[in-house]
């Protein structure tokens, strides 16, 4: 539900609209640093109205440490940190309150928790509490000493311009998707266990805890259909594991193999778009025409890789601890 992790373990709360989102991560080692300045890099890259294409919304997100911190160290007990909601315009919600917006969970939301479900900004559902992951996993990368964790947009709309992707939409009055890649480098052989804890099977729980993420593929991916076995087996050059290339994307039977580790995710283009649209009305009980209003991204791929990398840097963090790679004291 709201919880993910073994060891490094996280849980999540709040809401769009409410008073905060927040999360809780019990298991992080004690002893470990945490300056609030560690934070603001990574806190500002997932930030709405910085780039082109984003949120005009803009909260101030900066982190309040309410437990597990001490003389700016850890403690070893559970970490819980805070961001206020202070820019909201909950009135939007309000108007369209009858009618399910398509691609959302007003629906789904609706039915499972009998209309108690909070609305607003879509609520526990909203891309708003992907800030509480950006914290967790700042925290996850410290821990990952020697390992690189990075992501970036491959495309945004099909065009690897991202400003010509963007531009697509804007034309179209419209929002838009794209492909987000993940690397990892530095990662010691033998993390992830074979069938339901395989690394990939870890990753891909985690990321689909990003909203709009719709799939995900590793190494070669789908390409993997077109290949030849002898094609995509990637031959190993030297006692290390090494191999000459790297189609299965540093995982083979479910554990990392020492090689690059390399997958993507397919971000769906914005549900939430200017253009009118058609859906069932609670009130009327018939089909009408509406249109989403409130301040939403064109692209929300182009705050995704931010967030990419926290998620994986929480299921890393979680495998090395496991494994006795990562110290219970710093």
């Amino acid at each position: 539900m709201n919880s993910f992790g073994r060891i490094f373990r996280i849980h999540i709360f709040g809401e769009s609209h409410g008073h905060c989102a927040g999360i809780t991560i019990d298991g992080c080692p004690a002893g470990l640093a945490l300056p609030e300045a560690d934070f603001l890099a990574d806190l500002e890259r997932r930030k709405g109205g910085v780039l082109k294409g984003t949120t005009p919304r803009q909260e101030e997100d900066k982190p309040i440490f309410l437990s597990g911190l001490f003389q700016g160290k850890t403690t070893g007990a559970p970490i819980t940190i805070i961001f206020e909601n202070k820019n909201t315009r909950s009135g939007d919600y309000e108007k369209q309150r009858d009618v399910p917006r398509p691609g959302h969970a007003d629906f789904t939301a609706h039915v499972k928790y009998g209309g108690h479900e909070d609305f607003r900004g879509g609520g526990h559902f909203s891309g708003r509490l992907t800030v509480c992951l950006v914290a967790a996993g700042v925290i996850a990368k410290k821990l990952l000493t020697g390992m690189q964790v990075q992501a970036s947009i491959l495309e945004i709309g099909g065009e690897a311009d991202i400003d010509k992707g963007l531009q697509r939409a804007i034309d179209a009055k419209d929002s838009i998707g794209g492909i987000v890649e993940c690397r990892v480098n530095g990662m010691p052989v033998g993390l992830g266990e074979h069938f339901f804890d395989s690394l990939e099977s870890l990753l891909a729980h985690a990321v689909f805890s990003i909203p709009a993420v719709k799939g995900i593929e590793f190494g070669a991916g789908f390409a993997a259909a077109r290949m030849f076995g002898s094609e995509h087996n990637d031959a190993i050059v030297d006692a290390a594991g090494t191999t000459r290339t790297n189609h299965a994307g540093g995982v083979v039977g479910g554990i990392s193999n020492g090689n690059e580790l390399i997958y993507r995710v397919v971000v769906k283009p914005t549900s939430s778009t200017p253009k009118e649209q058609q859906s069932w009305n609670w009130d009327t009980q018939a089909v009408e025409p509406f249109a989403v209003r409130g301040r939403h991204d064109l692209c929300i791929a182009l705050r995704v890789p931010v967030v990419l990398e926290a998620v994986t840097a929480l299921v890393l963090a979680d495998l090395m601890l496991l494994e006795q790679k990562i110290n219970r004291v710093l």
